[in-house]
């Protein structure tokens, strides 16, 4: 499958990376402490972990990247050039997709197919073709069987998998995940580390769920005062939890 409109080579640097943020902070309306003070992050190729407390500013972090949220400070870079005006951030878009937190924040057509052809069809791709490339990626994350289904009437780890498939069907080259095992049964968040694992393409992924980062990702990175640190892989499993049908608490090794 061929890249998508891909942005002009004209204004980019090819050799840059993707996305740099220099200096970026942003506080809420109200109050007194930044979510993101002064934060430096230049994603690295491959699988990323970030962790944090509720309210540290990962979901803040994504919502920069995309352009939902307007830093006060600092400067963002997409292929070396700065991130200035919207039309910059519909550029960046196409080539980086952000899977929320919520399925029903990203789904809204009638059916699956239709959801997931919306995004070609939004880049004027023909109806012909955008269903035949949604038809495509359903196939190979084996959804097939979804694609006439009414998605308000999904599960919610079916809505899951689909927002993904609208995400996947365009072709990104950084895939932003919150929180994607939020409510998954423990089939469904299986399926997802599988997914996430043939992926030839970046991913930052925002979790608490300690077990789900050691499985999918290569690098961690923690939320802490507004900035990120990177924490390695090593220290990933060093914690106590319970497991749900377990008996007591217990350590993993490191």
């Amino acid at each position: 499958m061929s890249r998508l409109s891909q942005p002009s080579a004209m204004n980019y640097n090819s050799t840059a990376p993707l996305i740099e943020l220099h200096d970026i902070s942003f506080s809420y309306p109200g109050s007194k402490t930044p979510a993101l003070d002064e934060l430096n992050f230049i994603p690295d190729q491959g699988k990323v972990g970030l962790i944090g407390p509720n309210g540290s500013g990962k979901t803040t972090l994504f919502h920069i990247i995309m352009g939902l949220l307007k830093p006060s400070d600092g400067q963002m870079l997409f292929k070396g050039k700065p991130l200035l005006k919207e039309k910059d951030f519909r550029k960046l878009r196409q080539e980086v997709g952000l899977l929320f937190q919520d399925a029903d924040d990203q789904l809204f057509s009638p059916t699956v197919l239709e959801d997931v052809a919306f995004g070609p069809l939004n880049l004027k791709i023909s109806p012909a073709k955008a269903r035949e490339m949604a038809g495509q990626i359903l196939k190979k994350l084996r959804l097939s069987d979804l694609e006439e289904r009414v998605t308000h009437q999904l599960s919610g780890g079916e809505k899951k998998l689909v927002s993904l498939a609208t995400i996947l069907v365009m072709e990104p080259k950084l895939l932003l995940l919150d929180e994607p095992t939020n409510n998954l049964d423990s089939a469904t968040r299986s399926r997802l580390i599988e997914i996430l694992g043939s992926l030839e393409i970046s991913c930052i992924i925002i979790s608490h769920d300690w077990d789900f980062l050691a499985a999918s990702t290569a690098e961690i990175y923690a939320m802490e005062n507004g900035r990120l640190i990177r924490s390695g892989k090593s220290s990933l499993h060093n914690h106590f939890h319970v497991h749900l049908h377990g008996g007591q608490p217990h350590e993993h090794g490191g």
